[in-house]
């Protein structure tokens, strides 16, 4: 019996040999053979439910929450501040934070949330995917990460990176369309995250 013919019998293993819909129509075992398992067990099952925590990395998390009211403080004050920076600058179509007044969830988030309306949220750049993909690269202050909550400042470009195998109807509908831009707004001095925000947004819409 060959290595081909294994992984297929019976048909007992169709996420190895069946078209993945996620990748585009990958086949797992046809395109790595015998490392089809491993490759899979990575692309879905991590990117999916995450992994366990290491005992150093639970430990450093419990020490962090120990500070988390501190930074929270600032983590909401920088974001309040940047989100009214971001809703007058003319390259910004939009911005969808709760801690704005024009925001149709501004009532409820005083009501819920009387300390802040925390500090992750969603913009729209003018000019598109494109503008979209220049400002992540033109940040120098942000980090370009996926993940939320860091000390620093973090922006990410849903369209092209996490929610890049979705359609762009799927996107749109996921809150991901091509001019969404996402920050986790960090501690750092609120003027230096500001100025690198202005001088990212002058090179996504010139170019």
């Amino acid at each position: 019996m060959s290595t081909t013919d294994t992984p297929s019998q019976g048909g007992k293993f169709p996420s190895l040999t069946e078209p993945e819909p996620a990748y585009h129509g990958l086949r797992f075992h046809e395109t790595f053979g015998d490392l089809a398992f491993t490759v899979a067990g990575h692309a879905l099952g991590l990117r999916d439910l995450g992994a366990t925590m290491a005992p150093l990395n639970a430990f450093l998390t419990i020490t962090g929450i120990e500070t988390l009211a501190l930074r929270m403080a600032r983590h909401v004050e920088n974001a309040e501040k940047v989100a009214a920076f971001l809703a007058a600058h003319p390259a910004v179509s939009w911005v969808n934070y709760a801690g704005l007044e024009s925001s149709p969830y501004h009532a409820l988030a005083r009501k819920y949330l009387p300390k802040g309306a925390g500090s992750v949220f969603t913009f729209g750049v003018r000019g598109g995917y494109e503008s979209g993909i220049r400002i992540v690269e033109s940040c120098e202050l942000f980090s370009h990460l996926a993940n939320i909550g860091d000390t620093r400042s973090l922006i990410l470009h849903p369209a092209s990176t996490t929610h890049r195998q979705l359609t762009e109807a799927q996107q749109t509908a996921a809150g991901a369309g091509p001019d969404v831009v996402r920050l986790s707004v960090g501690v750092e001095s609120v003027a230096d995250i500001i100025a690198d925000l202005d001088q990212a947004l002058a090179h996504a819409v010139k170019a």
